[in-house]
């Protein structure tokens, strides 16, 4: 099981506006822990606020190195940076930043239990 191209697979839906692949991917119960808090939510809500985001995934960038570590036969976590390009209010906007996720496999589908990002700060001209 490839960690990494599960978690491509979720960025690729994020960026295409997939909320069927999104919600295909995203556990029964998947909590997220970014700038706005903590949230967590299922594949239905999960889609509905790719509908939503007050941004445009335009393109993405994972770090090659990228931390992959199996915690058995049915979870895995994955930890990288990442450089994100938006387009927010119709302005784009760029930011690096260190993501984090842990998959489960439930009936032998891989799903997102957890994701984390932490924006990193802008670096000093």
């Amino acid at each position: 099981m490839d960690v990494l191209a599960l978690e491509r697979a979720y960025w690729e839906a994020m960026k295409n506006g997939d909320s069927e692949g999104v919600e295909r991917l995203t556990d029964e119960s998947c909590i997220v822990v970014g700038p706005e808090g903590i949230g967590e939510f299922g594949p239905k809500a999960a889609g509905v606020m790719l509908e939503d985001m007050p941004y445009e995934l335009q393109s993405y960038e994972i770090g090659r190195d990228a931390k992959v570590r199996m915690l058995g036969r049915n979870v895995a976590l994955v930890a990288y940076p990442v450089h994100e390009s938006l387009r927010r209010d119709g302005r784009p906007e760029v930011l690096d930043a260190i993501d984090a996720s842990v998959w489960v496999r439930r009936e032998g589908q891989w799903v997102c239990a957890m994701h984390t990002e932490t924006i990193l700060a802008p670096s000093a001209p």
